[in-house]
C-alpha cells in the first residue's frame, strides 16, 4: 500500500485511506479500540513468545551458577528468582493499560507504560536501560550461537581423533553466518508476524534442554554418585577471592536466565481482548515461569551433580559431555536455531523503536516512510522500506562486530542479567504499579514493594561486581577478532 510500518502502527487505517465500515460494529469485528487491525494472541502464543525469550542460551550456565552457590543457595537462588520475576510481571501487566483495565488506554512499550505512569526523567532513563539491554542481548546470542555451532563441528572432530585432537577453531565465521541470517529475519517487519518463529524456537529450546537434562542423568548414573557439596566450588580449586566473585557472577547469570520483562509489554500486545489483557497475561506468565523453573531446577542440579567443581560455563558446548557426539549435534542445532528467534523476540522493540523515532523526525522522507512493493511470481507480494532494511542490517552488523570482539559467553551473561534485572524486573514495575493503584506512600504494602525493590538492588550490585571482575580477568586474555575455542 505504500504505508510506513513503523507509523501505521500509531494511526487508525483510515488515516491510510483504508475503506472501514463506518458501522460501530464491522469496526469492531476487524479492527480494536485503537483502530488497529484486530489481535489474535492468546495464552499460548504469548506463553510460546515468554518461553522463547526466557528458556534462552541462559539455560546452558546454570550448572555452573549452582555450582558456585552449592545445593543450598544455588536452587533457593533460582526459586528467590522465579517468584520475583512472577510477581513483578504481573504488576507490569498491569499497566498495559493506563486507568481501567479494560477500557483504558494502551501503551504499546515499555517505554510508554513509565511514560503513562510516571513520566519525567524516569522515562529516558527507562528507555536506556532497556535499549542497553536489548543490544547487550543480540550479543551475547551472537557469541552463544557461534559457540554452539563450533561445538557441533568440536564434538565431530573429537569423536574422529578420539579426544587427541584440540580440535581448535577461529569464532568469526560462525558469528559471521549467524549475523547473515540474523540480517534476513529481521526484515520481518514486526513482533506480531513472529508468532511462527517463537512457536520454533520454544520447541527447540525444550528440546536442547531436555538433552542437557537427559546427559546429566546419564552422567550422574554413570558416576554412580551425586557429586558437588553444600556450599559450592571449594576453595583450594578457587581462591577466596575468586569463590566471592564468581558467586556473586553466578546471581547475574540466575538472573539473565528469567529475564524477559524488558519485552513483556510488547507481547502483551500481540494479545487479543476479552479477557484483558492483564488476565491472560497473568496465566501466561504463571505457566512460562513453573515451565522454565522446573526446566532450570532439572538442568542446572543435574548438570552440577554429574560434573560438581569441573562443572563447565556451558554445559553442552563446555565439553563436560563428549558423547554421544550426534545427540550433542542435535541439542547444539536447536541452540542455534533457538537463538536465532529469540534474537529477533528480543530486538524487535528495538527495531520498532528506532522506526518510529525516524518517521517522527523525519515524516516527509521517503527513505524513511515510504515503502516499495516487490512482486515475485508464485509467492505473495510484500514491501519492502528501505530506512527498515538499512537501518537493521546496520544493527546486526554492529552487534556482530561486537561479538567478534568481546567473546567471552559467561561474564557477559552475568552482566546483562545484573544489568537489566533490577531497573527493568523489580524497580520500574514497582514503581508503576504503585501509581497506577495510588497505594499511599509508607502503608504496608508500599513498604513490602519497596523492601522487594532495594533487596534486589542490592543482589544486582553484587551481580554486577562479580561479572565486572569476570570481564577484566578476561579482557586480559582476548586477542580482539582473534578468538579461538
Amino acid at each position: 500500500m505504500g504505508e510506513n510500518t513503523a507509523t501505521k502502527n500509531h494511526l487508525p487505517p483510515q488515516a491510510f485511506g483504508v475503506s472501514v465500515d463506518t458501522d460501530p460494529q464491522s469496526d469492531s469485528k476487524w479492527f480494536d479500540d485503537d483502530g488497529r487491525p484486530k489481535r489474535t494472541g492468546n495464552v499460548w502464543t504469548a506463553s510460546a513468545h515468554i518461553i522463547t525469550a526466557v528458556i534462552g542460551s541462559g539455560v546452558l550456565s546454570l550448572a555452573w551458577a549452582i555450582g558456585q552457590l552449592g545445593w543450598i543457595a544455588g536452587p533457593a537462588v533460582m526459586l528467590l528468582f522465579s517468584f520475583v520475576t512472577y510477581y513483578t510481571s504481573i504488576l507490569l501487566s498491569a499497566c498495559y493499560r493506563s486507568g481501567d483495565p479494560d477500557n483504558g488506554k494502551r501503551n504499546y512499550t515499555y517505554m510508554e507504560a513509565v511514560r503513562a505512569n510516571l513520566g519525567g526523567v524516569k522515562v529516558k532513563i527507562c528507555g536506556f536501560v532497556q535499549y542497553v539491554n536489548l543490544f547487550g542481548v543480540a550479543i551475547g546470542y551472537t557469541i552463544a550461537s557461534s559457540i554452539s555451532m563450533m561445538a557441533i563441528k568440536r564434538s565431530n572432530c573429537f569423536h574422529q581423533s578420539g579426544g587427541k585432537d584440540p580440535c581448535r577453531m577461529n569464532a568469526n565465521p560462525y558469528m559471521i553466518g549467524f549475523g547473515i541470517a540474523e540480517i534476513l529475519l529481521s526484515q520481518i517487519p514486526g513482533f506480531d508476524q513472529l508468532h511462527w518463529l517463537s512457536l520454533v524456537a520454544a520447541v527447540m529450546s525444550f528440546t536442547y534442554s531436555t538433552i542437557g537434562l537427559g546427559l546429566g542423568i546419564g552422567k550422574v548414573i554413570e558416576n554412580k554418585r551425586v557429586r558437588g557439596s553444600l556450599t559450592g566450588i571449594s576453595v583450594g580449586t578457587v581462591t577466596q577471592t575468586q569463590k566471592i566473585w564468581r558467586s556473586f557472577q553466578a546471581l547475574g547469570d540466575v538472573a539473565f536466565a528469567y529475564s524477559y520483562s524488558v519485552i513483556l509489554i510488547e507481547i502483551q500486545d500481540t494479545v487479543k481482548a476479552p479477557p484483558s489483557e492483564a488476565k491472560t497475561m497473568k496465566k501466561a506468565t504463571l505457566i512460562s515461569v513453573v515451565v522454565t523453573t522446573l526446566f532450570y531446577m532439572f538442568c542446572g542440579c543435574f548438570g552440577y551433580a554429574a560434573f560438581g567443581d569441573q562443572s563447565p560455563g556451558n554445559l553442552l558446548t563446555g565439553f563436560g559431555f563428549y558423547n554421544p557426539y550426534w545427540l550433542l549435534d542435535i541439542a547444539n542445532t536447536a541452540i542455534v536455531i533457538h537463538l536465532v528467534g529469540a534474537y529477533q523476540v528480543y530486538c524487535q522493540p528495538l527495531f520498532a523503536f528506532i522506526e518510529k523515532e525516524a518517521a517522527r523526525r523525519f515524516p516527509d522522507s521517503d527513505f524513511v516512510t515510504k515503502d516499495i512493493k516487490i512482486s515475485i511470481p508464485g509467492l505473495s507480494a510484500f514491501n519492502i522500506n528501505l530506512f527498515r532494511m538499512v537501518s537493521r542490517t546496520i544493527f546486526v552488523v554492529l552487534t556482530t562486530v561486537i561479538s567478534m570482539l568481546l567473546p567471552f559467553f559467561n561474564d557477559i551473561v552475568g552482566l546483562l542479567g545484573a544489568f537489566g534485572f533490577w531497573p527493568l524486573t523489580v524497580y520500574f514495575p514497582v514503581e508503576m504499579y504503585i501509581s497506577q493503584k495510588k497505594i499511599p506512600k509508607w502503608s504496608t504494602r508500599w513498604l513490602c514493594l519497596q523492601i522487594l525493590s532495594v533487596a534486589c538492588l542490592i543482589i544486582t550490585i553484587a551481580a554486577a561486581a562479580g561479572s565486572i571482575a569476570g570481564v577484566i580477568d578476561d579482557v586480559k586474555t582476548i586477542k580482539p577478532f582473534k578468538t579461538s575455542y
